[in-house]
């Protein structure tokens, strides 16, 4: 990619790109790129794996949205993985109508109990992560996190999920102003 291009901001969602389109968009990542959104393409796992490199060595990139991808619960090691390895950067990531399942649900809550995670928005749902966004709350209530917004909606959290939500907004740790 021409390095005297400054592209910032890349919008490519709905676009039917797949996982050969991340690979040619990871050999010509622009080093100054902020925002990336890739929502409602089918990239599947292994798109998600080459943005996952991408990720690792970008000190740029702040926004990532990756709604409705077709990502499984198996890449979201590799994800959290190369947002642990790098993750000083990212402020905003977006997995919405994925289905991260619980060992998923279990990744991103490591992530956010690293000391050096930045997100302050973390959206994320699927079929299967009803149970594991209990345990998000959970993680969130008891780390003095940098997270403003946390999307739990469209999740069957009833009474025991309630009460964690309750409990944390009580928390003076908490620093969510926006809770959905």
């Amino acid at each position: 990619m021409n390095t005297q291009f400054k592209l910032e901001k890349l919008e490519l969602n709905c676009i039917s790109i797949t996982d050969e389109g991340c690979a040619a968009l990871a050999s010509a990542f622009n080093s100054n790129l902020r925002e990336l959104d890739l929502s409602r393409n089918q990239i599947g796992d292994s798109g998600v794996t080459e943005i996952s490199s991408l990720l690792r060595n970008s000190q740029t990139l702040q926004i990532l949205r990756l709604s409705d991808c077709s990502i499984s619960e198996e890449v979201y090691k590799a994800l959290s993985s190369a947002l642990r390895s790098n993750p000083s950067h990212l402020i905003e990531l977006d997995l919405t109508e994925n289905d991260p399942g619980e060992s998923g649900v279990k990744q991103l809550s490591d992530l956010l109990q690293d000391p050096n995670c930045k997100l302050k928005t973390l959206r994320f749902l699927g079929p299967a992560a009803d149970e594991g966004c209990q345990y998000v709350t959970g993680i969130v209530g008891k780390n003095p996190l940098l997270l403003r917004e946390l999307d739990l909606s469209k999740h069957k959290l009833g009474d025991r999920g309630v009460n964690q939500i309750s409990a944390l907004l009580q928390d003076k740790h908490c620093t969510l102003n926006t809770l959905m």
